[in-house]
């Protein structure tokens, strides 16, 4: 795991103060500009506040698409259990194609009930991890632009082809979340391209230690196939970005760890927009 190259990505929400899509597409545009490698948003269709503002991720990301040439993109992570995963199929293959390739999908479970109830959605826990399932796997066969039938305990697809298929094979680099340490989200995660974990002791501002992301490490690998490409570690985080080497120092701990994409945290529990803005010009963490 030590010495593995680590890349670096903004990462904020869509809500509350930074719940303005200007606002998201600056930032973004920002961070390309300045040496980031991706850009990153939440995916939100309420919040704790109901009169917080909130900005639908996928239109925003497909302005960013629009907007930038080079950095990666993504909602991390889609709450695929309450979406159609025909629309998220057709979404996803526009958004890669329209980007030249640069679309990274997030998947998880989500974690305000409120935004399934309030919309007569189901919120049993069990039931949002097989929906998540289903359309991981309904997704991915869709992507291929062959024919798809699939009778699964939610979700029915009857000979349906998708075309075009996306730029980027073999498929999408699909993602997941969790909280550590429920252990089967990893499990998930195992059977994908990358994980992004949180952890049910540590909540907003705060990072799970590097001895803590080894364990994650250590857990999904031992359960990926042999062959399987070299797996995504993405952690959200804090630095310095007026230190000497911008808080790459802080970040080498979690290299050594089996980190391969820090996210720089940018929310209001940290800073205001300004203060983001400010953050991601300074630049992503330099490491030796």
């Amino acid at each position: 795991m030590a010495g593995a190259e680590v890349r670096f990505a903004a990462g904020v929400p869509n809500v509350g103060p930074f719940g303005d899509p200007l606002l998201l597409m600056d930032l973004a545009v920002a961070a390309e500009d300045s040496g980031w490698d991706a850009f990153f948003i939440w995916d939100h269709l309420l919040y704790r506040d109901q009169r917080w503002p909130v900005a639908d991720p996928t239109v925003v990301i497909a302005a960013v698409a629009a907007r930038t040439s080079r950095v990666r993109f993504g909602v991390l992570m889609n709450q695929l259990a309450r979406r159609r995963v025909g629309k998220v199929a057709r979404e996803s293959v526009t958004l890669d194609r329209l980007s030249g390739g640069r679309l990274i999908l997030g998947a998880g479970l989500g974690s305000l009930p409120e935004e399934f109830t309030a919309f007569g959605e189901p919120v049993d826990l069990r039931e949002r991890a097989a929906r998540l399932d289903e359309s991981l796997e309904v997704l991915t066969e869709l992507w291929h632009g062959e024919p798809v039938t699939f009778h699964g305990e939610h979700l029915t697809v009857t000979d349906v082809t998708m075309l075009p298929s996306p730029l980027q094979q073999p498929r999408i680099p699909i993602w997941c979340g969790g909280r550590w340490p429920n252990k089967a989200p990893f499990r998930r995660a195992a059977r994908w391209d990358g994980v992004m974990p949180t952890h049910t002791g540590y909540g907003l501002g705060e990072t799970m230690p590097p001895a803590d992301l080894a364990a994650v490490v250590r857990y999904i690998r031992e359960r990926r196939d042999d062959g399987t490409p070299p797996l995504a570690v993405a952690l959200e985080g804090r630095t310095d970005g007026a230190a000497a080497d911008r808080g790459g120092r802080h970040v080498g701990a979690y290299r050594e760890a089996g980190l391969t994409w820090w996210v720089e945290a940018l929310g209001w529990w940290r800073c205001d927009p300004a203060g983001a803005m400010a953050r991601i010009r300074q630049g992503p963490p330099l490491l030796n």
